[in-house]
């Protein structure tokens, strides 16, 4: 493979070229196949991967821990921050200039904007960024485009409507950057208090992408070929009743998709909560639950790239 990852940290999805995400998308590609026909070579055997989450996590982390397993290699993981010693005041620095010790690759979550550049200046081993606050989920991102490129038979060009929390969203804060390599047509979602940072959507401009803003949902689906709803986040907001204003500003349902365009892809980065009716699951475009399924290679890709075995 020309491109190379070898003992890099990923930090941001802005760090990526696109020949680097075509090598990723191309590698994770070979990985399904493997895994469908239970042929993955274990080119991680000897290897071990560190699985840090100091928020909560469920597809993330065992999407990591499975495409790591998948490779052969071996996991230690800590999954609650109470049982680690960051109960007892000790920095995420010192953390991690322990833990990288003991691993191959550190995958962090963190609940502090920036805390995945800090693990990685304190770690000799490639740190990937698992979500850090509010800041950026490029792995998500990765697995997103992955998603995209399967579910419409093409990469660049698309029209996607992003929904919801889109002042706090790490996921569509990373998927912007991604789809910034490939062109195409962003419209934006959001009531006016969750709106994508202005500073996001000026860089998303200067990049080449198209950009939109609204609050009606029902005119942006008309022209959308990819949904890509998220939740409203509730252990973002510092005011309780500013929660319950804005949760459920938007519901996707099957009455609301009847402005859609027939073969709208839909996705969600999970968990929702009421922002896609269970109705819609049934549908041909709802994707959801196949974009988490393709976490695993995605993240197989990733690994073998940064630990420099692919």
């Amino acid at each position: 493979m020309s491109v190379s990852l070898a003992g890099k940290d990923v930090l941001s999805a802005k760090q990526f070229t696109r020949e680097e995400v075509d090598a990723v998308l191309a590698l994770a590609g070979r990985f399904e196949e493997q895994v469908r026909s239970r042929q993955v070579p274990e080119i991680l055997r000897g290897y071990v991967m560190a699985s840090l989450f100091y928020e909560p996590s469920t597809r993330t982390r065992l999407s990591f821990e499975a495409a790591m397993c998948r490779l052969g290699g071996s996991v230690i993981s800590m999954a609650d921050a109470k049982t680690s010693s960051a109960a007892k005041g000790e920095s995420l620095s010192d953390s991690i200039a322990v833990i990288q010790g003991y691993a191959d690759v550190v995958v962090v979550r963190h609940p502090q904007k920036g805390a995945a550049r800090e693990a990685a200046d304190a770690s000799q081993v490639p740190v990937i960024n698992a979500g850090d606050g509010t800041g950026e989920h490029p792995t998500q991102a990765l697995l997103d485009v992955y998603t995209i490129k399967k579910e419409r038979g093409r990469l660049g060009g698309e029209t996607v409507c992003l929904l919801g929390d889109l002042k706090n969203g790490r996921t569509v804060h990373s998927l912007v950057q991604l789809l910034a390599l490939y062109g195409g047509r962003v419209v934006l979602v959001a009531p006016r208090a969750l709106a994508m940072p202005a500073d996001i959507v000026a860089d998303m401009r200067a990049r080449g992408l198209e950009v939109a803003e609204t609050e009606d949902l029902a005119m942006a689906l008309r022209e959308a070929d990819v949904l890509y709803a998220t939740r409203i986040q509730k252990e973002r907001f510092e005011d309780p009743a500013e929660y319950e204003r804005l949760k459920g500003s938007y519901i996707v349902d099957v009455d609301v998709l009847k402005a859609a365009k027939k073969d709208l892809t839909i996705m969600h980065p999970l968990p929702r909560v009421d922002e896609i009716a269970t109705s819609v699951d049934a549908l041909p475009g709802a994707a959801y639950f196949r974009q988490a399924h393709n976490g695993v290679f995605v993240r197989m890709a990733l690994l073998a790239m940064v630990t420099g075995r692919a």
